[in-house]
């Protein structure tokens, strides 16, 4: 499955430990990465600067549903999970 163009799910939902540029420390679960812009597009994607846990995340159906909102809300139920 490729990413939904402008989806932005994995950007908001989850937490990130590791540093992201803009924000030294992570980020939280729902809050959206400063890196995400206006088009919910990853102004890092393909950058060495990018996190690897944002490199290696994958779309899956099973992750990212049938549209945005779905994404938002599987992603939020497993980061509540874990």
């Amino acid at each position: 499955m490729d990413c939904r163009l402008g989806c932005g799910a994995c950007c908001i939902a989850p937490s990130i430990s590791s540093a992201i540029p803009g924000m030294p420390n992570g980020k939280p679960a729902g809050v959206r990465c400063i890196q995400l812009n206006d088009d919910n597009l990853c102004n890092l994607f393909g950058s060495p600067e990018r996190p690897a846990v944002c490199h290696h995340f994958k779309a899956e159906a099973s992750i990212c549903g049938e549209t945005s909102a779905q994404a938002i809300s599987i992603i939020t139920e497993l980061e509540l999970m874990t």
